[in-house]
Formats: structure tokens, sequence, C-alpha cells
């Protein structure tokens, strides 16, 4: 078997990416029940231990201490010094209403070129991409210079705390750069909005309903911080690809009977996040934004939940080279992407946010699919856009060893986590 060139020609791999075996592990996967909550991913590891093996990859099962499991796996030695390129992806999926579906959502129907069920573009459709593209690879003759590691995981959709987050807890995350196969539409994302989330508990007077000025309606109050959150202006200078913060008040309740005034109300809030943006940060600003323009009403903020806000900085070599790695989808295949619009930023959160902020590995998100799908009812990801994701992952596997060899003739800046030069 021979090794990969940087002249080896595009088509060598493209040509090995079947249409219909990314179709059936894409189909394989989501077949398999996942849902978090509870989180049922144990049920997956059998099939990706098959899966993973049959290619020659080393596999293992890391449980986290809440006895969640996510299967590891590598293709390569493992030698000290050799290029390692990581494919970070969740095979958790949220849940269901099944009344809601044209289809039973674990049958993983094709109809009308369309994979259907639910995960296949959250993101069960990305992981079968790229384990294909590796499959791709082999079946040219092109075993990559570079170790391929797969870290498929539990957890992600609740916060990732017994996914990728107990990885790195536990020193088992090395590597010189990621691909994290979200559903980005075949775009290079670069960057993601974190969140902050809390209540906020507003206090006001009860009374008879009948003498509403008598009292002090904590619904009203509530109502009136609510508009003040949506319509807030949290920072002066927009992210370039994020835009500014946004607030949206998710749930509201308050009150005790329609003849009363409300005592007391509830708010829930989502405030979605920058990179640099700290929970102290966020905090302070809602805060300000409150006081500002409701100064007399008795409230309380309780912070329940953060997760940071991500980006690798541009330009960046890694960026660049996954991007140089995109077929561009023709006007025959089903892809409803545009190919040709630079890098993105997404507006929700990936486990990229682990690998950026505490390893400092150069991390991107690319995948199959569109962020509209997912998580909604005949959730589905295009077979074409699979294809297509599969030649990419192909093509970054068979070229990733002459990047790396490339970055460390010291032409780019260097990574934190290896102290290669990416």
């Amino acid at each position: 078997m021979t090794t990969a060139s940087p002249h080896t020609p595009e088509s060598a791999v493209d040509a090995f990416v079947r249409v219909d075996r990314v179709a059936r592990t894409a189909a394989d996967l989501v077949r398999v029940d996942t849902r978090n909550p509870p989180g049922r991913e144990s049920a997956a590891v059998p099939v990706l231990l098959d899966l993973l093996g049959a290619i020659g990859c080393d596999t293992e099962v890391f449980t986290s201490g809440g006895g969640r499991p996510s299967v590891l796996a590598r293709y390569g030695t493992g030698a000290p010094g050799r290029p390692t390129l990581l494919i970070n992806g969740h095979v958790d999926v949220v849940p269901v209403v099944e009344a809601d579906w044209t289809t039973p959502p674990f049958d993983a129907v094709v109809r009308g070129g369309r994979l259907i069920g639910r995960g296949a573009a959250d993101m069960k459709g990305g992981i079968a991409a790229a384990v294909e593209g590796l499959r791709a690879c082999l079946d040219a003759g092109l075993a990559p210079d570079a170790d391929i590691v797969f870290h498929l995981v539990a957890d992600e959709e609740t916060g990732g705390a017994h996914g990728t987050a107990a990885l790195v807890d536990a020193g088992l995350v090395r590597a010189d750069a990621c691909i994290v196969p979200e559903p980005t539409g075949l775009r290079v994302a670069v960057a993601e909005r974190g969140s902050w989330q809390a209540r906020i508990e507003v206090f006001g007077t009860a009374g008879h309903g009948g003498e509403p000025a008598l009292g002090r309606s904590a619904v009203a109050d509530a109502a009136r911080i609510t508009t003040a959150l949506h319509l807030a202006r949290f920072h002066d200078r927009p992210h370039p690809l994020l835009g500014s913060p946004t607030c949206n008040v998710a749930m509201v309740r308050g009150g005790v009977a329609a003849n009363v005034i409300a005592p007391a109300c509830e708010l829930t809030i989502d405030r979605r996040t920058l990179p640099g943006e700290s929970a102290d940060d966020v905090y302070a600003s809602i805060v300000r934004v409150i006081e500002a323009s409701c100064p007399d009403v008795d409230h309380r903020v309780l912070p329940t939940f953060f997760c940071e806000a991500s980006e690798l900085p541009l330009p960046h070599p890694f960026a660049d080279f996954v991007d140089t790695c995109r077929p561009r989808p023709s006007t025959r295949t089903r892809s409803r992407v545009a190919p040709d619009e630079g890098f993105i930023g997404l507006s929700l959160g990936s486990d990229a946010r682990f690998l950026r902020n505490r390893l400092g590995i150069p991390t991107v998100v690319y995948g199959p699919g569109s962020i509209e799908q997912a998580h909604g009812a005949d959730e589905w990801v295009g077979i074409g856009d699979l294809t297509l994701a599969a030649r990419t992952f192909a093509r970054a596997i068979a070229g990733f060893a002459d990047f790396v060899a490339q970055a460390d003739n010291g032409r780019v800046s260097p990574s934190r986590q290896t102290g290669r030069q990416l």
C-alpha cells in the first residue's frame, strides 16, 4: 500500500468514495436510538466498534464517571512525533415527538435523495462521512502518513460533561488539529457563540385582581424586563462572523389565580455569548440592562448554565487547508450550499469549544446537512451532501501529513497543544 503524497490528484480519493456505502453507514448509525436525555449512547458502542474495527482502527471505550461511554479509535501507529488529525463527533441525539414525524424517527428512511431520521443531520451523517473518507483513502491504496483519531462521544447535546469534557479532564485528547463534523451546509465554520442561561425571579405584591393599582404585578414587571432584554445591545461592535450577542426570554412562569395580582414571576433566559466573554461578564451585562431599564423592579438573577463561545482566529492555515479540501458542488448535486462565500460562524455551540479554549487545538466545524433540519421533525441530510463531505474528509486525511510537514518548516504560527507549527 502506498502512502499519500502532496502531489496525489484529488480524484485519486474522490473516486473511492461510494455513495451507497456513505448512505448505508449513516443509516446504520441513525437506526440506533441514542436519545439524550436520558443518555442511551451505549446502544451505539457495538455498531461503532464494528465499523471502525473493520477499517483497521484500534479501538477502545472510555466511560465517564457518570457511566456514559465514548468510543475512541486510531488508525496509525501512535508513534511519537507522528502527525495526528482528530475527528470529534457526538453520537447522542435530542428527544423526538414521534407524532410530529411522517416516518418513524429511527427507521432511517431514504426518500427523494434524503436520509430521514433523528440524528441524520446532527450529526451521525457527519460521522459517517468522516469514517467513509478514511475508508476511501484506504481503498485507494493511500495509507495516510498521519494518525487519524476518532472521538465519538456521549453527552454533547446536554453540555458535554460526560463526553469531550471528560476526555479532556482525563488527559486523553492530543492532536495537531481537529475537525468536528456538525452540520454546516458544507461550509467551514471557525467561530461559534456560547450560551449563558439563568432564571430571573421577579417579586411583586399580591392584591385583589379587581384593584390592580393597589398591588404590584410581578408579571407586568417581568414583561418590562423581557422587552428590555430582547431589545438590548450588549456590544458596540459585532463579531465579524457571529454578529451581536442576543438574549432570549424562553419561558415565563408566574401568578397564582386569575383574580389575584401576581406576587411572583420567573423568567428563564438564554443569553448567547461571543468569544472572550466570561460568565461574570455576561452576568454583569444582564444586571446592567435590567437596572438601567427597570430600576424599580425587585428581582434576582440566578445563573444556571454556561458554555463558552469559541473561535479559531483568522487567518489560520488549518482553516485554509480544510477549505481547500472541499469539493465545490455542481448544479447536478442536491447540495443546498453556497460554497464560495468564505468561512462562517455558528449561532449554536459545539464540543469544539473544549478543544479550542482548553487545549489550544486548531479546530474547525465542517459537515453535511443544515442546522435548520437538526432537532426538528423529519430531520434529514441530503445523500449528495453526505458524499461531498466524505470526499472532503478523504482529501483532508490524505493530505494532512503534508500540511503538517509544511507547518513544521516554520511557515505558520504555533499550536499550544503540541508545539507544532500550526
